[in-house]
This record gives C-alpha cells, structure tokens and sequence, in this order.
C-alpha cells in the first residue's frame, strides 16, 4: 500500500501542470533577478528574489516569464515593485533580514 501512495505522490510531481509550474517560475526567476540585483547586492538579490517568485500569482508568473532573454522593461520592474509592496513579499523580506526594496516605482 505504501508503495502505490508513493508511487501516485511520485506521478502527482511529474505532471504537465507541475512542470509547466516549474518552467515559469525558473523564466521568471531569470527576469526578476537582475531587476532586484539593481537595488542590492547579488547574495541579497538571490533571496529577494525567490520572495518576489514565491508571492508573484500565476498570472504575474506568466507575464514574467515572458520577458525572459529580454531586458526588464517597464511592466516588468511595474510587477516586481507591485509583488515588492504586498504585506506578504515584506514579511518574506524581513524573514531573510532584508531591506524593503522602496526605490522601484510603479
């Protein structure tokens, strides 16, 4: 019993939704770094990074993603200020002993 549990835990990870998931957050993430990376270093920016990627919806994901090879032009660094300013992204931020990021505007 233990092994079929396993088993579908081990399907439920590999589905197209998950991988799919898991490629806009990678894209994403390759845009919103070198934006964050323009306020504070690089070690920081890696983690305010991940807190932007972990409060960001699906939608903000998708939109990010699509920026991705590209430079962050407006609507990008509008997103990442406005994930930036949830109440959620600065307890994120504060939880890793980070700065609020306030120099980008939106």
């Amino acid at each position: 019993m233990r092994r079929i549990v396993a088993s579908a835990l081990l399907l439920a990870a590999c589905s197209p939704q998950t991988v799919a998931d898991n490629v806009a957050r990678s894209a994403a993430r390759s845009v919103v770094n070198p934006v964050v990376a323009q306020y504070m270093p690089s070690g920081q920016a890696e983690a305010a990074t991940n807190c932007v990627i972990d409060n960001a919806d699906a939608g903000e994901l998708s939109t990010l993603a699509r920026d991705i090879g590209t430079r962050a032009g407006t609507t990008t660094v509008q997103i990442v200020a406005r994930i930036l300013s949830r109440p959620s992204t600065v307890q994120c931020l504060g939880s890793q002993g980070l700065p609020a990021l306030t120099g980008l505007s939106y």
